[in-house]
């Protein structure tokens, strides 16, 4: 699967934007500020629905204009899919697939399939759980439309939940409704909790030997996935946080609580990894996302890399640069000279100057 082109409308700092890009590595370059990671981003909305920053849509429309318009042609299998994304600052987004309106956002998932990788992704690595959760999720969703579908009715029945909690206590008659909520959560919870350790096991099978050539056989890596309360006991611990929930005001156990550690020789490197094996567990976890994109779907995703090379040392970009030479890649960085250096294959070249693109075949 490639992008052929995206075509922007009061995106970001763009007014207008037209490109078309290879089937290979593409290379987006220029001053910092200038609009390159706009690009990326736009491709990454429009293909998951989301923002890899988690901006709101108000936020990706253009200064003091009230509409955005994105649209990415694809090819997928030998078949042509154009995506057209309406942005507005007061209404949700609108979306189109080949002219026909969605009325779900998550019919678009499963047509493109995009590992977007950034400094920000040690975020991952470094910060609280929901960092962790949200990466599982993003992929997961990409990857499989029921993982989606069970992911938003679980969110939809814990909101009502939390908002049951918090009636009860003005009207504690509504208390008995509250096994009615806790089923629907164990329901789609459950599959949750056995999609994300399906995932997990998957992931390890795939990093352990990319970590050991990253680091030249001086780590072994593994992700340990540790649900907040387990499918088997799931029912129970709701009823026995019950007590809590209602004082809290808020459901204390379930997936949306969920972490995963990352070890590194048995050492959790969240809390004692320094910032060279963080950096590298990081470009591990998103090599790895490539291999599980493969062997799932039976086609590569495409790679966005923003400006993640100056990150890294010259064994780890070499290593990273090898890794995608067979995928659609979009990388943005400052200069040219870490190609030419590395004698990198170069498809097609894009300068970015403030907000205007000049293509370079």
């Amino acid at each position: 699967m490639f992008v052929e082109k995206i075509e922007l409308k009061n995106f970001r700092n763009y007014d207008q934007l037209s490109m078309e890009f290879d089937h290979g590595t593409n290379i987006l370059y220029g001053d910092n500020a200038q609009g390159k990671t706009n690009i990326l981003e736009s491709i990454y909305l429009c293909g998951t629905t989301k923002s890899h920053k988690g901006s709101k849509d108000r936020e990706v429309i253009r200064f003091d204009e009230e509409e955005s318009h994105i649209r990415m042609f694809v090819n997928k299998d030998g078949n042509s899919y154009k995506i057209d994304m309406h942005l507005k600052k007061s209404k949700t987004k609108g979306i189109a697939i080949n002219s026909v309106p969605i009325k779900k956002a998550s019919e678009l998932f499963g047509i493109l399939n995009i590992v977007f990788f950034s400094p920000e992704d040690l975020n991952i690595i470094k910060n609280g759980p929901s960092e962790r959760r949200r990466f599982l999720d993003l992929e997961l969703c990409q990857l499989n439309k029921l993982y989606l579908l069970q992911l938003m009715n679980y969110n939809h029945v814990l909101n009502q939940r939390n908002k049951l909690l918090k009636d009860i206590a003005f009207s504690p008659g509504l208390s008995d409704t509250m096994d009615i909520w806790d089923d629907q959560l164990v329901n789609y919870g459950t599959i949750i909790i056995n999609e994300r350790n399906k995932f997990v096991k998957e992931l390890n099978d795939i990093i352990f030997d990319i970590h050991k050539n990253l680091t030249g056989d001086n780590e072994e890596i593994r992700l340990v996935y540790e649900p907040s309360v387990t499918s088997e006991v799931f029912k129970e611990s709701l009823r026995s946080h019950r007590e809590r929930d209602l004082r809290m005001k808020l459901s204390s156990v379930g997936p949306h609580r969920d972490d995963f550690c990352i070890l590194a020789n048995g050492i959790d490197i969240r809390k004692y990894g320094s910032q060279g094996q963080q950096r590298t567990a990081a470009l591990s976890l998103k090599l790895s996302e490539i291999y599980i994109v493969k062997k799932i779907i039976g086609d590569t995703p495409v790679l966005l890399l923003d400006d993640v090379l100056s990150e890294l040392d010259s064994s780890r970009q070499n290593y990273l640069l090898r890794s995608i030479n067979d995928i659609q890649t979009l990388i943005t960085c400052t200069g040219l000279d870490e190609f030419v250096d590395n004698q990198f294959k170069i498809n097609k070249v894009f300068k970015v100057i403030d907000g205007h693109v000049l293509s370079y075949n």
